[in-house]
């Protein structure tokens, strides 16, 4: 099936240039090239897309007020933004419509396997209920505590990089949308960045600030939310559960880069568990209850009440925003690592080994033998099984 692409420049040579350039994806694309936001609009009204694609300084509509538009009456289309490094005041009017950031000039391959990526996830999930819980959102829901903490210490006239990142690590929607975009190419860095603390200051204070106090990406839990959940133990979860997972990472002996995304992905596992408790707090009553009932595992309930769960949510939105791979696997999959027909240790059977840990901690300290849940199967097939005790020792050594 191909994708439909909308791609929108008010220079008709950079049109002409992209459509040249990328012929060869005519198989696989059905691609239409409009010059200026008022003549995507009326395209939009004719034809439906997956995907579009955007300059952000165009005359009468620039790309953030298009995109803007693009997300309250087409929420379930992709939407990417291609501009110039000039351009980072007009970046951040977009921050939160936009899914993606694309800096001019951008090569081929990367316009194209960003799009290629955005539109496999749909694959990977393979679920409509995902687009249409997530079309719409556009702030991450932040611990009241944390929120509250970072406003005064970004108004503060010593406010430092390492002091705002300690705060925002510790918050899973601020961690993940800082993540985002420093990893945009958007950004130019030269490596993925997956430490948050280091994410902060190669943004910058400046940009931090913008995020948090000028266009408010960030927002305080709901009281209905706050009501249902407890947000402070769910994150409490996922640090320590990161925590864990990089010292397994360690012990297995992977590289940094699979190290740190094994933190990242543990640290955001429950991610999605947040967006829907925020943004559907009385279905997420009824999840609950369904939990109580049937006494089956929250994941289960979800999707019977969502048709989708909360590692499915988190993982799509992060794979929407540009993160690794591996880390949206490590979170979809986290539940049932199986899925991924492989004889490797992913992360998502990292992280499911490490929250199946957690989880016996708190309940069990250092008394627990049996790791109810484990997905035997999974880790049987990696030759891995052995390994939970030798595992479970080490973490109570350290």
């Amino acid at each position: 099936m191909k994708r439909q692409i909308l791609f929108v420049d008010d220079e008709p040579n950079i049109l002409k240039g992209l459509q040249r350039s990328l012929r060869p994806m005519r198989k696989y694309w059905d691609m239409v090239f409009s010059q200026g936001g008022s003549n995507a609009l009326n395209l939009l009204e004719k034809q439906s897309f997956d995907v579009i694609v955007s300059d952000m300084r165009m005359p009468e509509m620039d790309g953030a007020r298009l995109l803007k538009i693009v997300q309250e009456k087409y929420p379930l289309m992709v939407r990417i933004i291609l501009s110039g490094h000039s351009d980072r005041e007009m970046i951040m009017k977009s921050v939160k419509s936009a899914h993606q950031y694309l800096s001019k000039p951008c090569e081929k391959q990367i316009l194209v396997t960003t799009i290629t990526r955005s539109c496999s996830l749909r694959d990977l999930l393979n679920k409509k209920a995902l687009q249409q819980l997530l079309g719409g959102i556009e702030t991450m829901p932040s611990i009241p505590s944390l929120y509250a903490k970072i406003i005064s210490e970004l108004q503060s006239s010593d406010a430092s990089a390492a002091s705002v990142g300690e705060i925002i690590a510790k918050d899973m929607g601020m961690t993940a949308k800082v993540l985002q975009l420093v990893n945009s190419s958007f950004f130019g860095m030269p490596r993925h960045i997956s430490n948050v603390q280091e994410a902060v200051v190669l943004l910058g204070i400046d940009i931090v600030k913008t995020l948090v106090l000028g266009i408010e990406v960030f927002s305080r839990f709901s009281k209905s939310a706050l009501s249902i959940i407890s947000v402070d133990k769910i994150h409490d979860h996922c640090v320590k559960t990161g925590v864990i997972a990089k010292k397994i990472a360690k012990l297995e002996k992977m590289d940094k880069e699979k190290t740190d995304n094994a933190m990242i992905a543990s640290s955001l596992h429950d991610l999605g568990k947040l967006i829907l408790v925020e943004h559907y707090p009385d279905e997420y009553k009824g999840v609950l209850e369904v939990v109580r009932q049937k006494k089956m595992p929250v994941f289960k309930a979800e999707s019977q009440i969502f048709g989708v769960t909360h590692g499915e949510v988190g993982a799509y939105l992060l794979g929407l925003w540009g993160l690794p791979e591996n880390i949206i696997e490590g979170i979809a999959f986290h539940h049932n690592p199986a899925k991924i027909n492989t004889r490797e240790f992913e992360l998502c059977g990292l992280v499911h080994v490490a929250e199946l840990m957690e989880h016996h901690e708190q309940l069990q300290p250092g008394g627990w033998e049996k790791l109810n849940g484990l997905d035997t199967k999974y880790m049987e097939n990696i030759g891995l099984l052995d390994k939970i005790p030798l595992w479970r020792d080490y973490l109570r050594i350290k």
